[in-house]
């Protein structure tokens, strides 16, 4: 059976950090823009979206959903928490990579 369209995508977080992030489709490119950055929540709730339809796009084609794009989630909402209540903070898109 053929795999899906996987990617990776970078994130620099509001204090300068990274995280390389998972997607088991293309569709997170619909959500998120190279160079563009976005406030905490909206950020938070378009990876949340783009995350559940691949995750929903696996569970079509395997029979099950995608453990490691709730885990990207998961880690996406653990450590945007900690910029929570900050108004300025942003998160910016720095790369994808098929």
């Amino acid at each position: 059976m053929k795999s899906m369209p996987e990617m990776h995508f970078r994130v620099r977080w509001p204090d300068q950090t990274q995280s390389n992030c998972y997607s088991p489709s293309l569709i997170i490119k619909s959500f998120l823009r190279l160079g563009e950055s976005y406030a905490v929540d909206d950020f938070v709730a378009r990876c949340r979206r783009a995350l559940e339809i691949a995750s929903e796009r696996v569970r079509r084609k395997f029979g099950y959903s995608c453990a490691h794009a709730a885990y990207t989630l998961g880690e996406i909402e653990r450590i945007a928490a900690r910029f929570a209540g900050q108004p300025n903070a942003r998160i910016r898109v720095e790369a994808f990579e098929d």
